[in-house]
């Protein structure tokens, strides 16, 4: 498959997408989580090993899973790790960072200081809350990173078609707020108010961020709206777009990465893994979200220095684009 059929499968991807989050956004999202989530979650972290995680230092990344780590157990409520909660994403992509940019250890040593003094003056702030421990781990990593991953292919390929599926890209997110269409049988069901209900935070944050309402604790207010109303149906539907198009981006490039060539032995396993995850979220889902936590949690903290890479090549990209103007 070349560029611009990828491109082309693409479009067609996020269309269909964004076509069933606006029919069943709930179901949608809970579906593509426990059933393509965990085999993305498996292939990434082993396409990423074969890259040394894109950092300077050959074991820098087990800092990282440390990291990782600590913040499940806090997730957890293990006392001992409590504190990890609050600074775990903000450490890690910091750390991210210092081991991408930085190669010899005593100067990693000072960047990783440097970093947790920073967690210690930041952490109680409300923007640091929103930002690192709720945003950052879900909506900017489906989100954010997906649709930076794709400027910075389409910007390097120079390919119409690439630049043509970012814009695609941003009208898909867009439509859900422009477009409310009437879906006079659809009820959000007992099974998913009670598998959806360690996500909601997101939906919450998200109607407060985007202005569309000020809902402060749990009420019945506040469950009414994300669940049963228009502003909530919205925000869903962006939500499960934005995680749909995030999975079958990665799989629809399975050509180009090649992210399935590994030995057989390791091949097996992970397919294993996978059919045991979602075998736990079918018999329960909230089973199967605290089996599959830690490695979902991991996936985001290891891709943070290719994130971080990503957004330097764009800066630079763009360096580039200005200094071809000027010369012309």
């Amino acid at each position: 498959m070349n560029t611009k059929q990828l491109n082309l499968l693409n479009i067609g991807l996020m269309v269909i997408s964004a076509i069933v989050a606006f029919i069943i956004p709930f179901e949608l999202f809970l579906f593509v989580y426990a059933v393509l989530g965990p085999l993305h979650y498996l292939t990434e972290i082993s396409w990423l090993h074969k890259r040394n995680y894109f950092v300077k230092g050959k074991y820098d990344y087990l800092w990282l899973i440390l990291v990782g780590l600590f913040g499940t157990l806090a997730y957890f409520g293990v006392p001992e790790f409590k504190k990890w909660g609050h600074i775990a994403p903000y450490i890690a992509v910091m750390s991210a960072l210092v081991f991408f940019v930085v190669k010899d250890w005593y100067l990693k040593l000072i960047g990783i200081m440097l970093v947790f003094i920073t967690a210690a003056m930041f952490n109680e702030n409300t923007f640091y809350f929103l930002f690192f421990l709720i945003f950052l781990p879900t909506i900017i990593h489906v989100f954010i990173f997906t649709g930076s991953f794709m400027l910075h292919g389409a910007i390097k390929s120079k390919s119409a078609t690439g630049i043509i599926s970012v814009f695609v890209f941003i009208f898909c997110a867009f439509s859900f707020f422009i477009f409310s269409p009437e879906f006079s049988g659809y009820v959000v069901g007992d099974y998913v108010l009670k598998a959806y209900r360690d996500f909601s935070l997101l939906n919450k944050e998200l109607i407060n961020l985007f202005g569309m309402d000020d809902l402060k604790t749990f009420d019945q207010h506040a469950i009414q709206t994300i669940f049963s109303s228009e502003t909530g149906l919205k925000v869903m539907r962006f939500i499960a777009f934005a995680y749909t198009y995030h999975y079958l981006n990665w799989f629809s490039k399975t050509s180009i990465i090649k992210w399935h060539q590994v030995e057989k032995k390791y091949l097996i396993a992970t397919l294993s893994i996978w059919i045991i995850s979602v075998v736990v979220y079918l018999k329960d889902y909230q089973s199967g979200l605290k089996l599959l936590f830690f490695l979902s949690f991991l996936h985001v903290v290891l891709e943070f220095p290719l994130n971080w890479k990503t957004f330097i090549d764009l800066g630079q990209e763009a360096k580039n684009i200005r200094l071809s103007k000027a010369k012309t």
